[in-house]
């Protein structure tokens, strides 16, 4: 953020700020007038003298002008009394008119005085209090005017704040001490009606709060960085308020440094006028601490932005939840979106739609990805490009949380009995007929809970379960995306639901087919309750039960042992699938699939490979290493480049080969 920025809501700084000068130059020759009567030792404090010159002599002074705009502004949103209005005017002057300095030293009687005290002002302005000299009054409390000394209270020169002083004159800017503290949040040009009422609600919170206690502050939660922002810009908008956004790990954990940036903010928020909006995210101890302490004192309307609600003892103002968009309003923003780039009828929108569950900022991201991807990619249809730049956004904030995989198995290049995969393309159909079935069917408005498409893959390493779900996000036009539930489970409480939630929440975009491998790390029998570790235990089963059956797209988890899993959490998944231990002929048939034809190869015999008792994992790893062998050596693919690589494999299985399995092999 530049020094220069001049963004106050309504304010010029052209012609306004030459009428602005104008004024204030009148008001400045009134209050100097008065320092040239005490410097003359008139003592009435109702004259209106002429105004001096440098030497002291008297000339005509017109009456006291019209109170400029920012003046007046600065008047009543400070609070201040007309002794204060003077003193401000004073210190002005010194700025801007260079007589001042002389009327200074005259009036204070000493040439060493040549500049603005207070004692100089409670003895020459109208109205003078002490009161005005205090740390907890508007002057020094909102560091409008400053002492060059503190020590010598009446005494030490009065300067005017430098971003007083250019209010004064017509010239905002965010004040120079905030630059890379806090940032400009434009406003959108357009809401969808769901946020358009949540930034109404934001708007009504500042001025309604829920307490005589609450300050001016309005906690927006839930959906993505960017949405609370627009709602919270929206509302700053219709209020007359600019919006200016910080992070909360910016906020001080020293108390007094944290004081300042308070009241600096305030000043500059009454100011501009503005709003600021505090984003929250994973804070530890102590910078939660000085972020509560900081939206405590808040005097100005403020809006907290987290994905949670917080938990705090103090008094907190509003809570509004960014709005889930409904079926018809994800439609609207999807035509709307791509309405200037590409016609896509009712039956692709809502294709899109049921897919993807992106936020309004980002669907128009993708329409300007599939503008900038037209002159370039005539073959491919406006529909599929808008599938793609769906998926690309909805990438965003997955890869993270686990491993994606582009998808390029084909069901030709799955080995499996017709039952197995009858199931997969049912579980392919119930993905790809969502819209129709949940929403033009109404089985959504009847069922209303446990729609999620889930699946249970049972079966040994390497029977084809990853690779059946990557036939399936292919056939779908999906990314795949394992999440290692070993990886997610945490020995500490808590962790473990909050880590789901985040592959959950990321995943609700869109996308994505969610793979979770080892479920056996959570999801065994579920414990009788004997100490608090088994409750917490049992808790997280329930929790991703619950995410499972809430999800939108298709979620699959694999097992190596179908037998140790609840009976409960079975009768909770949609569908289940056993991939058992492929027989010969199934082992024969993956070894004529894993074998390319462009490989060279010399009596190779599938049939006699099958004899090896090995999933379809390790016939690929041992087809895989039986290459390399004979590409090292320069040689054709044999069956001896086989065996060499076989007696490896069965090593890392910790087995032995049989006789029987190499039979006929050289």
């Amino acid at each position: 953020m530049g020094t220069n920025e001049r963004d106050t809501p309504g304010t010029s700084a052209t012609a306004d700020g030459h009428d602005a000068g104008m004024t204030l130059t009148a008001e400045m020759r009134r209050v100097l007038s008065r320092i040239d009567a005490h410097a003359a030792g008139a003592g009435r404090a109702d004259a209106e003298p002429g105004a001096a010159n440098a030497t002291g002599s008297a000339s005509p002074a017109p009456l006291a002008a019209p109170g400029s705009a920012p003046l007046d502004a600065l008047l009543t949103c400070f609070g201040l009394t007309p002794f204060e209005r003077d003193l401000i005017l004073l210190t002005a002057a010194d700025e801007l008119d260079p007589t001042t300095a002389a009327r200074c030293a005259a009036a204070s009687g000493d040439p060493q005085r040549a500049y603005p005290t207070f004692s100089l002002a409670l003895a020459a302005l109208a109205e003078p209090h002490w009161s005005a000299l205090t740390p907890v009054a508007p002057l020094r409390r909102w560091r409008i005017v400053e002492l060059d000394d503190e020590s010598r209270l009446t005494t030490s020169r009065l300067r005017l704040d430098e971003r007083i002083l250019h209010f004064l004159l017509g010239s905002p800017y965010l004040d120079a001490r905030l630059h890379g503290r806090l940032r400009r949040t434009p406003v959108p040009e357009q809401l969808t009606p769901s946020y358009d009422v949540a930034a109404s609600r934001v708007a009504e919170g500042w001025t309604t709060g829920v307490g005589p206690d609450a300050p001016p502050l309005v906690e927006v939660t839930g959906g993505d960085l960017r949405s609370r922002a627009d709602i919270a810009a929206a509302a700053a908008a219709r209020s007359g308020l600019g919006l200016y956004a910080m992070g909360a790990e910016d906020v001080p954990t020293d108390p007094a440094e944290r004081d300042r940036l308070a009241r600096l903010w305030q000043r500059e928020a009454i100011l501009l006028p503005a709003a600021l909006l505090v984003e929250v995210g994973d804070l530890d101890r102590d910078q939660r601490a000085a972020t509560e302490a900081f939206l405590a004192g808040a005097a100005v309307p403020v809006v907290v932005s987290s994905e949670d609600p917080l938990r705090s003892d103090r008094p907190h103002g509003a809570r509004v939840a960014v709005p889930r968009l409904d079926d018809e309003e994800q439609v609207d923003l999807w035509a709307q979106a791509f309405q200037p780039v590409a016609d896509l009828d009712e039956g692709e929108l809502r294709s899109l739609v049921a897919q993807f569950q992106l936020p309004p900022h980002v669907v128009r991201s993708a329409a300007a990805t599939v503008r900038r991807r037209l002159p370039y990619e005539d073959q491919l249809d406006a529909a599929e490009l808008a599938w793609r730049a769906g998926l690309e956004e909805a990438r965003i904030g997955m890869d993270e949380l686990g491993r994606r995989i582009e998808p390029q198995a084909g069901w030709d290049d799955l080995v499996l009995h017709e039952r197995q995969t009858g199931v997969l393309r049912e579980i392919v159909a119930h993905v790809r007929q969502r819209a129709t079935v949940h929403q033009e069917w109404g089985f959504a408005g009847t069922l209303r809970r446990g729609l999620g498409v889930t699946a249970m893959f049972a079966g040994g390493s390497g029977t084809g379960k990853t690779l059946a779900a990557e036939v399936m996000a292919k056939e779908l036009g999906l990314d795949l995306f394992i999440v290692d539930l070993s990886q997610v489970v945490s020995k500490y409480i808590g962790e473990t639901e909050k880590n789901l939630r985040r592959v959950f929440d990321a995943a609700e975009r869109g996308g994505a087919l969610l793979l979770f491998d080892e479920a056996d790390a959570l999801f065994g029998k579920r414990s009788e309750v004997k100490d608090s570790h088994d409750r917490y235990a049992n808790l997280e089963v329930s929790y991703l039960l619950m995410r499972m059956e809430a999800y939108r797209g298709l979620a699959i988890l694999t097992t190596n042992m179908k037998k140790a899993l609840d009976t409960a959490f079975m009768r909770r998944i949609r569908f289940v699938v056993d991939f058992p231990f492929p027989a010969e002929h199934e082992r024969a048939e993956i070894w004529r699939r894993v074998l390319p034809s462009r490989a060279p190869v010399k009596d190779i015999d599938p049939a006699l490979l099958a004899q090896l008792t090995v999933a379809g994992g390790s016939i690929r790893n041992i087809a895989l290493s039986g290459a390399f062998l004979a590409a090292e050596e320069g040689d054709r693919l044999q069956m001896r480049h086989m065996l060499a690589a076989a007696r490896t494999e069965y090593l890392k299985l910790e087995r032995s080969l049989t006789p029987t399995e190499v039979r006929g092999w050289v």
